[in-house]
């Protein structure tokens, strides 16, 4: 019998867009704001994998549903999505990823996998009060804080140590 530690459970990933679509929906309500049909299918887009999707790109793939989508009709969305903390932008690559913890306005850790380009988001709460004492110290005030790493992740670590099939 495998410990249940070593082969984690799959990775639901419809109820990730779910939970995202359902909250974000929610959490417009109660803020007094629209999550309007475009800026919940940007959305819906940003939270089709965990992949970091460049603006053109959500452009092509909307193009579809909206033909009347032009950039500013993204970047517009986009601009929503981030001020609401649906979202968060991926600074490196110029991207944007899907927020996991929809509820607040928080510091990011991002790592990214440059094998499979997942995104994930970690709180990693002792590294920013680590990154919080040093600016007190220099006397700097940060206005937005978000970190990001490129590597390779667990799974694909995993991945390119097991033997190749003969």
């Amino acid at each position: 019998m495998t410990n249940s530690t070593e082969h984690p459970a799959p990775h639901n990933h419809s109820l990730c867009i779910n939970t995202a679509l359902t909250l974000a929906a929610q959490l417009c309500i109660e803020r007094g704001v629209q999550l309007t049909a475009i800026r919940q299918q940007v959305l819906e887009l940003i939270w089709a994998d965990h992949h970091a999707v460049k603006a053109y790109d959500l452009l092509e793939r909307i193009k579809p549903l909206q033909s009347s989508a032009k950039p500013a009709t993204i970047y517009r969305a986009l601009d929503f999505l981030r001020e609401q903390g649906f979202i968060h932008r991926v600074e490196s690559l110029n991207a944007f990823v899907g927020c996991t913890d929809l509820r607040s306005i928080h510091e990011q850790l991002l790592l990214i996998c440059k094998q499979c380009e997942n995104v994930e988001e970690r709180h990693a709460d002792s590294v920013m009060q680590a990154l919080r004492q040093e600016f007190a110290l220099a006397g700097f005030t940060a206005h937005h804080q978000a970190i990001e790493i490129h590597g390779i992740c667990a799974t694909c670590t995993q991945s390119n140590n097991t033997p190749p099939l003969n």
